[in-house]
């Protein structure tokens, strides 16, 4: 399905992203809307007070979950990710968003910490800072027919992040990756996995 990824209409755009937590709640996962509403409304608020910028063992985990909720559920990587190190959550992340806005590198640096992949990563990259990173989602990169077969690697999520920037830009200033990440898993209607 790649009909909103080639349209050209901002508002069928809109449209989409508008219909974005109706679809949340749509899914039939208990805590998602939750969870959902904590990791857009909360948590990058707490990510930029802070000096340098960093994620807690606690959010990694509740980021985790609602990662899962929104895909598919993998208790194994659920258990790695709390088995870090709460000190060694805050120092990877806070050096791994000293390196924003470079492309890749919060990504990364993100994906060393146990349980933690491309998707984990890119969810707290994308708290961070929406205006470079989207949230990798397996339904959304299903949309950009240039990517070819989904693969839950960091190269992959390399041309995944740019085709997205690419399509924030083209939509306009006001838009953002996490944006469009969000309108196009809305289009769709939800629910797939992601590593």
């Amino acid at each position: 399905m790649t009909a909103l990824w080639t349209s050209t209409s901002v508002q069928e755009w809109h449209s989409a992203l508008e219909r974005y937590e109706t679809v949340v709640s749509g899914q039939g996962v208990a805590r998602l809307p939750e969870l959902d509403t904590w990791y857009r409304g909360e948590l990058p608020g707490l990510i930029a007070r802070r000096h340098p910028a960093h994620v807690t063992l606690p959010e990694l985990v509740r980021l985790t979950e609602w990662k899962m909720a929104r895909g598919v559920w993998r208790a194994p990587n659920l258990i790695l990710v709390r088995s870090n190190a709460p000190e060694v959550v805050v120092a990877t992340s806070g050096a791994a968003l000293a390196t924003v806005p470079h492309p890749t590198a919060p990504v990364t640096a993100l994906a060393k910490l146990k349980g933690v992949g491309p998707a984990t990563a890119s969810g707290v990259a994308a708290a961070a800072a929406p205006s470079v990173y989207p949230f990798f989602d397996e339904l959304v990169a299903a949309q950009v027919p240039a990517l070819g077969k989904v693969a839950w690697t960091l190269g992959y999520y390399a041309r995944y992040a740019e085709a997205i920037r690419a399509r924030a830009a083209t939509l306009g200033a006001d838009w953002t990756p996490v944006m469009v990440e969000r309108a196009l898993w809305a289009y769709v209607g939800g629910k797939a996995g992601a590593a």
